[in-house]
């Protein structure tokens, strides 16, 4: 059979699971359904259907660090396992780096490549390996493949596949008829009821040459330079048009296979999504965190960091971070992307920045921030350490408030530890390290005309920043 590679996708943002979600942390790395991010989940349900050393990652530059550091929490690997964009430009251009990247490092043509995105949810993994196992049967014979879902409601949020059942005849996969996006809620009905519609689970499944073919043929803009190499590739990407695989590929070929998908499968696309997938108490509600509730029902609520108290609500969906909070009737969350716009036209940081923000060395949160000056909360890691690094713009004061660091200041190492503190100057180049066996937290007092997150300038860092 042929050689299996995987292409993880890790460049969605989530916006639709505001604010839970936000561009500085996209809901790939949130732990919405279970312990592990659903980053962590992919990259262990891919290991039941690759060598580790056949699995990459395709994401931005801004992401990479954090995604080697979690890769390496769930699966010890020897390569380099990041494939990076040099911008964000849809689901097309990304499959095509991956593939031009996976053909330089010496894939063969008739090599196989599964598509995974990073941020879906699968409850059953040995089903989900069984079709895959399917799909690679079509894909040997030449199909490209897809993996749809069967639809349990009539969502306007997911593009649709309708099955050939006349060609499908006879073959233990299905023939493509065509492709359907997000219809409107009148077609979701008609296509429910029909039964020969699949939700499009975002799942792709091809040879490497066939891929390269339907690109050339089907969007030279990208193909041709595909074609060419990685480093032709790289060099226009810039000038890439940005557009989905579905749009660019799979809605113009005429020989498309698809696997039907029963694995307890939720893309999450929707905080909707989420209810319908997670298990509910005796009253509907999905809760998660510090909540309690009195007399509703059928509610989502998810709090983080503080208590959420329901009381007589129903059909709500409540989510809660330290910095906003979003009060939704259920059935309309699909809207919630308008409201993330509506908050970046108005300039407002609560649609980006994270209050909680993950690093590969550990986490951090903005207790508190004015003009001149912010308040963190730094959790590192055991034997993590952050970059070496100077700020032109502002200094900082360090609190130990757990553990001991080690404070590496003007070339100088000193301990400080629990309860005692130290002073940065501007343009000093610092680093912390934790070397110790528990978590290191401080708090950190930042003060200058300049407080943002882009005045840092790298030396030195263990998860490659300064390249």
């Amino acid at each position: 059979m042929n050689n299996l590679y995987i292409l993880i996708l890790a460049g969605g943002s989530g916006t639709r699971l505001w604010p839970w979600s936000r561009e500085e942390l996209p809901k790939q790395f949130l732990s919405l359904a279970g312990e592990e991010n659903l980053f962590q989940q992919t990259v262990r349900r891919m290991t039941k259907i690759a060598q580790p050393s056949n699995l990459y990652i395709v994401a931005s530059d801004q992401c990479s660090a954090l995604l080697r550091h979690q890769m390496k929490t769930v699966v010890k690997f020897d390569h380099d396992p990041i494939i990076a964009e040099p911008m964000a430009k849809n689901t097309c251009p990304a499959i095509a780096l991956g593939l031009a990247y996976l053909l330089k490092s010496g894939a063969d043509p008739e090599d196989l490549i599964f598509v995974s995105p990073s941020d879906h949810i699968v409850k059953d993994d040995e089903a989900f390996k069984k079709a895959i196992n399917l799909g690679r049967q079509a894909a040997s014979e030449g199909h490209i493949v897809v993996f749809g879902v069967k639809p349990t409601r009539a969502d306007t949020g997911f593009g649709y596949v309708e099955i050939d059942e006349e060609r499908s005849k006879g073959l233990p996969y299905k023939i493509v008829s065509r492709f359907v996006e997000k219809p409107d809620e009148e077609k979701a009905k008609t296509y429910l009821e029909r039964g020969n519609y699949l939700w499009n689970g975002g799942f792709f499944l091809f040879k490497a040459k066939r891929i390269m073919e339907a690109l050339k043929s089907d969007i030279p803009q990208i193909g041709n330079p595909a074609s060419e190499g990685y480093d032709s590739l790289i060099s226009s990407f810039e000038d890439l048009p940005s557009i989905s695989i579905d749009y660019a590929v799979m809605e113009k070929e005429k020989d498309v296979a698809v696997v039907p998908l029963d694995c307890g499968w939720s893309d999450i696309g929707s905080w909707d999504a989420l209810y319908e997938t997670m298990e509910k108490d005796e009253d509907g509600n999905v809760k998660k965190g510090d909540v309690h509730t009195i007399g509703g029902k059928n509610n989502l609520i998810y709090a983080n960091g503080r208590l959420v108290v329901g009381l007589d609500v129903n059909d709500l969906v409540i989510a809660d971070t330290p910095d906003a909070l979003l009060v939704a009737k259920r059935g309309s969350s699909q809207a919630v992307r308008d409201v993330v716009n509506y908050l970046k036209d108005q300039g407002r940081r609560e649609a980006t920045e994270a209050p909680i923000n993950a690093r590969p060395w550990g986490t951090y949160q903005i207790l508190h921030q004015g003009d001149r000056f912010k308040i963190k909360h730094i959790v590192i890691n055991p034997d993590a350490k952050l970059s070496l690094q100077y700020h032109h713009h502002r200094t900082e004061h360090w609190v130990v408030v757990r553990g001991t660091a080690l404070a590496v200041i003007g070339g100088k190492e000193i301990y400080v530890h629990e309860g005692e503190s130290t002073f940065i100057p501007k343009s000093t180049p610092h680093r912390l390290v934790n070397p110790g066996k528990i978590p290191l937290e401080i708090i950190e007092v930042q003060n200058g005309e300049y407080v943002g997150e882009d005045d840092i300038i790298r030396i030195e860092d263990d998860y490659k920043r300064t390249e």
